[in-house]
């Protein structure tokens, strides 16, 4: 069964800099995708970023893009969301989720969308202070 562990979550003030980690065990050969979501006090779950295992293709939301790094480890069970510029808004619990891939032509391609994503972390805090 997929397992997904997320740490490195906590308070720092804007402009600041915290990489969130999530472990992942027990993956099945389909699930390629792995992404971060996030979601603030009273707003829905939005995708921040998302990587292709294996092949390194990321993909980001406009809002965290050139602030954000997603990556992952050499043995692809470990995926890192580098958060730098850090800004108010920012603040949220942060979610790491894996899943499926999609196709569009041909092409294999990582989705950024809740529904997309069956297996779930239990979500790390993230607070950013003005």
């Amino acid at each position: 069964q997929v397992q997904l562990v997320e740490s490195g979550g906590g308070s720092v003030q804007a402009g600041g800099s915290l990489t969130l980690s999530c472990r992942g065990s027990g993956f099945t050969s389909g699930i390629k995708c792995m992404a971060w979501f996030r979601q603030a006090p009273g707003k829905e779950r939005e995708g921040v970023a998302n990587i292709y295992i294996g092949g390194r293709r990321t993909y980001y939301a406009d809002s965290v893009k050139d602030r954000f790094i997603i990556s992952q480890d050499n043995d692809k069970t470990t995926v890192y969301l580098q958060m730098t510029s850090l800004k108010p808004e920012d603040t949220a619990t942060y979610y790491c989720a894996a899943g499926l891939p999609k196709s569009y032509a041909g092409v294999r391609y990582c989705p950024l969308t809740e529904p997309d994503f069956r297996r779930w972390g239990q979500g790390t805090q993230v607070t950013v202070s003005s």
